[in-house]
């Protein structure tokens, strides 16, 4: 009872708070003086940028827990964690690649923190290749956990790549504070705290599929034998 309360709030929340969001973007948030309506797009790039950090936060905590404790929940939420995030990280790739276009000239930049982004998107890419590469359960969830941990260090690199290197990416939060107008800002915040939600109601949801297929296949199993 108490866990669909929960994912109907979570969806609830995250569903109006995009609209509400897309909202602010177009008639709320100002107009950029050199790029225009074209960095309406900033909106969405920008949550779809850090809900992926949080994500594979969420796996290297979990990997950790499961490597720790050996209870297969972890690993489920771990697995759960890699494709909700590589989903919302392909929205970063395809959203940079829209935003690239009309700025740079360019579809792609070999820069810093696309170049990052996209080695972290192979690599969680891989832990989903892995998974499905080891049948046996317990083995499957070490491995997959030992790599979801080293994997991470993907996320701290794509980070701070604006901040290491050289880059056109700007950056948004300086010694001097945050380098957008209180419209702009809080309309991104809105977003970001939106698709969170968004990521832990796709999270929920994924873990109870994983959860009844496991169901649906000892059943199988019991018929069988």
């Amino acid at each position: 009872m108490r866990e669909g309360f929960v994912k109907r709030i979570l969806g609830i929340a995250s569903f109006v708070g995009i609209f509400a969001s897309l909202y602010m973007a177009f008639f709320y948030a100002p107009l950029d003086k050199n790029l225009g309506v074209v960095q309406k797009i900033f909106y969405i790039h920008f949550p779809v940028a850090i809900v992926p950090y949080i994500a594979f936060f969420v796996v290297f905590v979990t990997s950790i827990l499961y490597l720790k404790t050996r209870d297969g929940k972890w690993s489920k939420i771990a697995y759960a964690s890699v494709e909700v995030g590589l989903v919302i990280d392909t929205a970063l790739l395809v959203t940079g690649t829209i935003f690239d276009k009309p700025t740079w000239g360019v579809w792609w930049v070999w820069e810093p923190r696309l170049t990052t982004s996209l080695i972290m998107w192979l690599l969680y890419a891989g832990y989903l290749m892995l998974h499905f590469s080891v049948d046996e359960i317990e083995k499957r969830s070490r491995l997959t956990a030992v790599y979801g941990i080293v994997a991470f260090i993907s996320v701290p690199i794509s980070f701070m790549s604006i901040r290491w290197w050289r880059t056109a990416h700007p950056l948004l939060i300086t010694p001097k504070g945050i380098a957008l107008d209180t419209p702009m800002w809080v309309t991104t915040l809105v977003f970001l705290v939106s698709m969170t939600f968004l990521y832990a109601y796709l999270l929920r949801q994924r873990v109870n599929v994983i959860n009844l297929q496991e169901e649906i296949q000892d059943l199988k199993d019991e018929v069988e034998g």
